[in-house]
């Protein structure tokens, strides 16, 4: 199980002199962001979608190894609440076309006001170009059926794993040959404790084998605690059988240092 880890974006401004170096230009963040991390999960695209163009250069500025998830504009989520999916559907692909191979997920993240409706599921899963890994995240429990479910499936569509308060959100449903997963914040403030990482970590080998990969997401961005829960969750991996991608490490990333038995981040040593 190939464990692809990063987090829910990169331009957080208390990120400065916890993870990016205090006189590092906020432009070359990506840069700084692309030397520990193999993938990204692009949030602002839910606010605001991207022009291609936005895209084509996220494509050039990222190597060859670097995934990329998008959530979905919120025009189609949370304004159109799924209803006639096919144009933005259209719009939100033509852009991340722009990343080309790149382009990993497609992350849908619902309203949790909006309740199950297995037609409009259907309906805008059809939408997307074969081939196109999607990730759905329901937040109303009426989601969680076995047609739902099935459904799901039949697309190859990956139901999003998430946790709240250390404890998961939806059912730990297999529903594709692969997996995604999203961290929103600890059960104590913002940051996680180990045993809920390593328990993660553990679900995650028990679900999916050595050849498939799952996507895992850090969005506790508040005091970097993306970035600290992040290297311990690649730890916790390795314990659990599977490998990790490449994360920072307090000796190697240039601003990042902090006491692991805290669960917050000190700023650099040197600046």
């Amino acid at each position: 199980m190939t464990v692809i880890i990063g987090t829910s974006g990169w331009q957080y401004r208390d990120w400065r002199g916890a993870f990016y170096p205090p006189k590092l230009p906020q432009r070359l963040w990506l840069e700084h962001y692309i030397q520990y991390f193999a993938t990204v999960e692009s949030n602002n695209a839910f606010y605001r979608l991207p022009e291609l163009e936005t895209f084509r250069k996220w494509h050039e500025r990222t190597p060859a190894d670097f995934r990329w998830a998008v959530k979905a504009s919120r025009f189609l989520t949370h304004i159109k609440r799924l209803r006639e999916p096919e144009e933005p559907v259209a719009r939100l692909m033509e852009r991340a076309a722009g990343l080309g191979p790149k382009l990993d997920t497609i992350l849908l993240q619902l309203p949790p006001t909006l309740k199950a409706d297995t037609d409009l599921l259907r309906d805008c899963l059809a939408r997307f170009p074969g081939g196109t890994r999607v990730a759905v995240e329901p937040r109303h429990e009426s989601w969680w059926t076995d047609e739902i479910r099935g459904l799901l499936e039949r697309y190859g569509a990956a139901l999003c794993w998430a946790d709240r308060d250390e404890r998961p959100v939806a059912p730990l449903w297999r529903t594709a040959d692969w997996g995604y997963l999203r961290f929103h914040h600890g059960a104590d403030g913002w940051g996680y404790g180990g045993g809920t990482l390593q328990l993660w970590a553990d679900r995650l080998a028990a679900t999916w084998t050595d050849d498939e990969d799952v996507l895992v997401y850090f969005n506790n961005d508040p005091g970097c605690n993306a970035v600290i829960d992040a290297v311990r969750f690649a730890d916790a991996v390795q314990r659990a059988g599977g490998t990790p991608t490449r994360v920072p490490t307090a000796d190697q990333a240039t601003g990042l240092a902090w006491d692991p038995a805290q669960k917050t981040p000190g700023l650099p040593a040197t600046a």
